[in-house]
C-alpha cells in the first residue's frame, strides 16, 4: 500500500482517544507535567480517574507554582503515597503540611531565606518517614540549630541532610542527629558560618561529609577527629580555608577516606610545593590543581580503555555499578554545587581552569540521572561565562569552550526536556551563551531558534522567562530576526505580555527587550504590529512600573516608529490610546534609560504630522524641554541626542517651535550644541534650525549667546550635517526677518546696548555670514567651478555636484514655507545669503535624496523655477550661486521627467 493511500485512510478514519488501554494512557501521563496531566484528565471521568493513579503522583514538583494552603489541600487526595516533593520559597513550604504526604521519603526546597524555625519544625513533624531533606543553595538564615534538633527527632529515618547557610550549628545540634538519626550517611553543612568540629567527629555513622565554603573552621581540631570517623569515604572541603597540613592529615592518617574534594581552596592553592606532590598512593584528591577527571576515573579499578572526560558517562552505563554508585552521585553533586557557587563568585585567575576541565565537567554533570545536578550544572554552564552581569558581558573564550564541546547540542536537548526545572535553567545556559556571535549561530543551526519559540509559550512564567531571554539575545544579530519571526517568536513573545501583564517584570523586561530588536527590522516590525504587539508594549509603557520593563518597552516603541514610510506602523503607535501619553510620562522618569528610549521614541513619532500635534497637546514640549535642560551637563550623550532629536522633530511644526522657544528650550538646545560628541551636537543643530525658521526664536538664539555656538560647528564639527544645519539656521537669523521683529517690538537697540549681552546684533550677522561663505566654500573646487563657469556642460555640472554633495542631507524633508524662504534668499542683498540659498536648495533636491522629490513638486508647483532661471542669469549673483541655480534647475527637470513616466 502506498504512502498516499495510508495517509488518506487515516484521515477517514475516526480515532477515539478515549478508548486507548489502561497502561497506553498511564504512559502518556508519566510524559506530562502535573498542569498538563491536569489538562489531560480533565477530559472525562474516565481519564480523570487514571490521571489520580497513585503511581502518578509519587513524585512532585512544586517549583514552578506558587502553592497556597487552599491549592495544596485540594491536591491532598492525590498526595497519599507520594513519596518525594521540590518546593521553592516560604508560601509553598508552609502549605506543605496540607498535602497531608504522611510517607515522604525525600524533600528539597530552595528560595529558602525565609524559611524560620517554627515552619521547618512543623514540617518535619508531619513526615516522620523523611530519609533525605535538603534546603539550599541559597542560605537558610533564619534556621538556627534549635530546627536541627527538632529535626533530628522527628525524623530517625534520615539518611541524608543537607543545609545551606545556617549560621550557627552546635554541638547540641550535631548531637542531637549522632543519636537520634543513626543511619544518616550523607551530610552536608554548607556555606556556613560556624560548625562544631568536634561533634561532628562523633557522628560515627556519615559517610559523606561536606563543609563546602564554611567558614570559621579550626582545621587542626577537624583534622584530628574527622580522621577518626570509621565510616567516612569522602570528604568535601571545598571553598574554605583549609590548608596542606589538614589536608595531609585527612588523607594520610583516615584508614576509610577515599576521597577528599578541595575546589577552590586559596590557602591550598597558594602552596606551591603541595600543588605539585603526589604523596596519597590510593587516596583521590581533588582540586583545582588537579585533573578532576583523572582522579574520579582512578576510583575505578578498570577505565584503561576510557578517556578520562567520558569516566561519568562510562559510569552510567555500568550492569554493575552498586559498588561505586553511591559515591559516584555524591561526587556528581557536590562538584555540581562547588562549580556553581565558584562561578557564581566569579574569582580571578581561574580561566585555565574553566577552559581545560570546568566547562568540560558542567556540561558532562548536565547528562547526570539526578534532576537537582542537571539543573545546577545547567546554571553552571549560564553562569560561569557571565564576566559583567550588568552589562550582559561574558567571556567569549569560554562560551566557545562550551560549543567546541558539544555543549550547544546537549543544551538544546535539555530545554526539550519534558521537566519544567531542566528547560528553564538550560534556556537561561543557551541564553547568556548567545551573547556570544559565534555561539549564536550555532544555536540557530541547531535549531535552537524554534526550540526557544516553543518554551516561550510555556504556562511556566521561569520557562516562559528564560527563553525569552534566549529570543532576546538571539534578535541582536539581523541574521536572525527573520528566523524568529518564521518560528512564530513574534506571536509567543506578544502573547508573554499579555498572559502575564503584573508583578512578572523579569518575562515582561525579556519579552519586550526582544520585540525591540526585532523591530528594528522592516518585516519583523510588521510582524510585531500584525501580532498586537503595539498595544501589548503600550500597555507597558502604560501600566508597568519596573524601570527595565519600561526602559524595553519604550525602546521596542521606538523601534517601530522608525521605518518612516516602509510601513504604517509610526501613525498606528500614535493613535494607540494612552500611547503618546505614556511616553511623555517616561521622560519623566527618574531613570536615565527610560528617560532616553522614551525621548528616541517621541523623536521618531515626531516624524508623523498628527503625531507631532498629539505630542504637544499631551504635554511633551513642557516635557521635553524640561528634560533638555536637565541632561544639558550629563555626560550622558545618548540621553542629550534624543532629548535634543525629539525637540528637532517637534519643532517641525511652527506652532511646537514657538512654544519651544516660550518654554525656555533654547538655552539647553544651545548647551547641547556644544557637545563635543557629534551626534549630540548633530541633533541640537537640527533643533536650533528650525527654531531659527521664526523671528522671535531668532533673536531669542541671539540673545542667549547662539550663534557663537553656531558659527563653532559651521566651522569646526566633523560631521557634515550638523555644520550643514548651523548654517542654514545663521542663514534664517540674518535674512532680515529677525531685524524686522527686533524693531517691532522695540527690543532691537536694547539688545544692542545691554551690558547683558555680549555682542550686537551687527556683529552677530557680520560673524554668521563670515562662516557661512567659509562653509559654502569647502564644497567648491575652484578648478571645477571655474570651467562650470564657462561651458556649464552636464558633465562640468555633475562633477560640481559631486563635489558639493552632502549624503545625509537627502533626509532632510522641508516644508512649503521653508522651500520659499530659501527661494527668496536667493534674491537678498547677501550674497553669502544667496549662495548659501541655491546650496541648500541643490542638496535638497539631488536625484536620489529620499524627498528630492517631494521639494521638486513644491518648487515645480510654486513657480520656482522662474526665479531660479532669473538667478542664473543674474549679472548681481555670485558665480557659485549661478552654478548651483543651473543644476538645481536641471535636478527639477529629472524630477518632473520621472514623475511623468509614472
Amino acid at each position: 500500500m502506498s504512502n498516499r493511500r495510508v495517509r488518506r485512510k487515516l484521515e477517514q478514519s475516526e480515532l477515539d482517544w478515549t478508548c486507548l488501554d489502561y497502561d497506553t494512557v498511564l504512559h502518556l501521563f508519566t510524559c506530562l507535567n502535573h498542569r498538563d496531566r491536569a489538562s489531560l484528565a480533565s477530559t472525562c471521568k474516565t481519564w480523570r480517574a487514571l490521571g489520580a493513579s497513585s503511581c502518578l503522583w509519587t513524585s512532585l514538583d512544586l517549583r514552578p507554582h506558587k502553592i497556597n494552603h487552599s491549592t495544596a489541600s485540594s491536591l491532598a487526595s492525590r498526595c497519599v503515597h507520594l513519596r518525594t516533593l521540590r518546593f521553592r520559597g516560604v508560601e509553598s513550604a508552609d502549605s506543605i503540611i496540607n498535602l497531608r504526604a504522611r510517607t515522604l521519603l525525600e524533600l528539597s526546597g530552595d528560595y529558602c531565606r525565609l524559611i524560620t524555625d517554627a515552619t521547618l519544625a512543623m514540617i518535619v513533624a508531619r513526615h516522620e518517614w523523611l530519609e533525605s531533606l535538603q534546603l539550599g543553595p541559597d542560605f537558610c538564615e533564619k534556621i538556627t540549630s534549635d530546627a536541627i534538633q527538632v529535626v533530628a527527632l522527628c525524623c530517625p529515618k534520615l539518611k541524608k541532610l543537607r543545609l545551606s547557610g545556617v549560621r550557627d550549628v552546635t554541638s547540641e545540634a550535631i548531637q542531637a542527629l549522632a543519636e537520634h538519626c543513626t543511619e544518616l550517611s550523607d551530610l552536608g553543612f554548607l556555606d556556613c558560618l560556624n560548625i562544631d568540629e568536634d561533634a561532628l567527629g562523633r557522628v560515627v555513622s556519615v559517610r559523606y561529609l561536606s563543609v563546602a565554603g564554611t567558614s570559621n573552621i579550626k582545621w587542626s581540631v577537624a583534622a584530628s577527629r574527622w580522621d577518626k570517623l570509621p565510616k567516612l569515604i569522602c570528604l568535601d572541603v571545598s571553598r574554605t580555608d583549609v590548608g596542606p597540613g589538614a589536608v595531609s592529615r585527612l588523607l594520610t592518617s583516615s584508614q576509610s577516606l577515599k576521597l577528599l574534594c578541595a575546589v577552590n581552596c586559596h590557602v591550598l592553592e597558594e602552596d606551591t610545593s603541595f600543588m605539585s606532590s603526589n604523596r596519597f598512593k590510593g587516596k583521590v584528591l581533588l582540586a583545582l590543581f588537579t585533573n578532576v577527571f583523572d582522579g574520579v576515573a582512578s576510583l575505578f579499578a578498570d577505565t584503561t580503555e576510557k578517556k578520562p572526560k567520558d569516566i561519568f558517562a562510562y559510569w552510567r552505563g555500568l550492569k554493575d555499578k552498586a559498588a561505586v554508585d553511591e559515591m559516584m552521585r555524591w561526587i556528581e553533586w557536590i562538584v555540581s554545587h562547588t562549580l556553581l557557587r565558584t562561578a557564581e563568585s566569579n574569582p580571578q585567575g581561574l580561566d585555565d581552569f574553566w577552559l581545560k576541565q570546568g566547562a568540560a565537567l558542567l556540561l558532562a554533570l548536565t547528562q547526570s540521572s539526578q534532576e537537582d545536578v542537571q539543573e545546577r550544572s545547567a546554571t553552571g554552564l549560564a553562569t560561569f561565562v557571565v564576566i559583567d552581569d550588568e552589562n550582559a558581558s561574558i567571556d567569549c573564550g569560554r562560551a566557545e569552550a562550551v560549543m567546541k564541546d558539544g555543549g550547544i547540542r546537549l543544551l538544546l536537548e535539555l530545554a526539550n526536556s519534558w521537566r519544567e526545572g531542566l528547560q528553564s535553567e538550560a534556556a537561561k545556559a543557551i541564553a547568556n551563551l548567545s551573547v556570544n556571535a559565534n555561539v549564536a549561530k550555532t544555536v540557530a543551526e541547531e535549531g535552537g531558534i524554534r526550540i526557544l519559540a516553543g518554551l516561550a509559550k510555556s504556562m511556566n512564567r521561569l520557562v516562559a522567562e528564560e527563553a525569552a531571554g534566549g529570543l532576546w539575545n538571539l534578535s541582536v544579530g539581523e541574521e536572525h530576526k527573520n528566523a524568529i519571526a518564521e518560528a512564530g517568536g513574534v506571536k509567543a513573545l506578544v502573547e508573554l505580555i499579555f498572559r502575564w501583564p503584573n508583578g512578572c517584570d523579569g518575562v515582561l523586561e525579556r519579552a519586550a527587550g526582544a520585540l525591540a530588536n526585532l523591530a528594528a527590522d522592516d518585516k519583523c516590525s510588521m510582524e510585531v504590529a500584525t501580532a498586537g504587539g503595539v498595544h501589548a508594549l503600550v500597555m507597558l509603557a502604560r501600566n508597568c512600573k519596573h524601570e527595565g520593563v519600561q526602559e524595553q518597552a519604550a525602546r521596542a516603541l521606538a523601534n517601530l516608529a522608525a521605518h518612516g514610510d516602509t510601513n504604517n506602523n509610526n501613525a498606528a503607535v500614535g493613535q494607540e490610546a494612552g500611547a503618546l501619553e505614556a511616553l511623555v510620562q517616561l521622560i519623566q522618569s527618574p531613570h536615565e534609560g527610560v528617560r532616553q528610549e522614551a525621548a528616541g521614541a517621541l523623536w521618531n513619532l515626531s516624524f508623523d504630522d498628527k503625531n507631532r500635534e498629539f505630542i504637544a497637546a499631551a504635554g511633551g514640549v513642557e516635557a521635553l524641554v524640561t528634560l533638555a535642560q536637565s541632561c544639558s551637563n550629563s555626560s550622558t550623550t545618548g540621553l542629550q541626542e534624543r532629548a535634543a532629536g525629539a525637540l528637532w522633530g517637534l519643532s517641525v511644526s511652527e506652532a511646537n517651535s514657538i512654544a519651544i522657544g516660550r518654554e525656555g528650550g533654547v538655552p539647553p538646545l544651545i548647551a547641547l550644541a556644544r557637545s563635543e560628541a557629534e551626534d549630540v551636537h548633530e541633533t541640537a543643530a537640527g533643533a536650533l534650525w528650525n527654531l531659527a525658521f521664526n523671528p522671535g526664536n531668532a533673536l531669542r538664539i541671539v540673545e542667549e549667546g547662539g550663534v557663537p555656538a553656531l558659527v563653532h560647528l559651521c566651522s569646526s564639527s566633523v560631521s557634515k550635517m550638523a555644520r550643514f544645519m548651523a548654517a542654514l539656521a545663521l542663514a534664517y537669523m540674518f535674512d532680515g526677518r529677525m531685524d524686522e521683529y527686533a524693531l517691532m517690538i522695540g527690543t532691537a537697540s536694547s539688545a544692542e546696548s545691554s551690558t547683558s549681552k555680549s555682542i550686537s546684533l551687527d556683529g552677530a550677522r557680520r560673524m554668521a555670514l563670515k562662516h557661512i561663505e567659509a562653509f559654502v566654500m569647502t564644497f567648491m573646487d575652484p578648478q571645477v567651478f571655474v570651467a562650470a563657469a564657462v561651458t556649464s556642460t552636464p558633465t562640468m555640472l555633475a562633477q560640481v555636484t559631486e563635489r558639493a554633495r552632502i549624503q545625509e542631507a537627502g533626509h532632510l524633508r522641508c516644508s512649503g514655507a521653508e522651500i520659499g524662504r530659501f527661494v527668496t534668499m536667493l534674491r537678498n542683498p547677501s550674497s553669502v545669503l544667496k549662495a548659501c540659498a541655491a546650496f541648500a536648495l541643490l542638496q535638497f533636491t539631488i536625484p536620489g535624496g529620499r524627498h528630492a522629490m517631494h521639494h521638486a513638486s513644491l518648487m515645480q508647483s510654486g513657480g520656482e523655477a522662474r526665479v531660479l532661471r532669473s538667478a542664473a542669469a543674474a549679472a548681481n549673483m555670485p558665480r557659485e550661486a549661478k552654478i548651483f541655480a543651473k543644476i538645481i534647475i536641471r535636478n527639477l527637470e529629472h524630477h518632473h521627467q520621472a514623475e511623468s513616466s509614472l
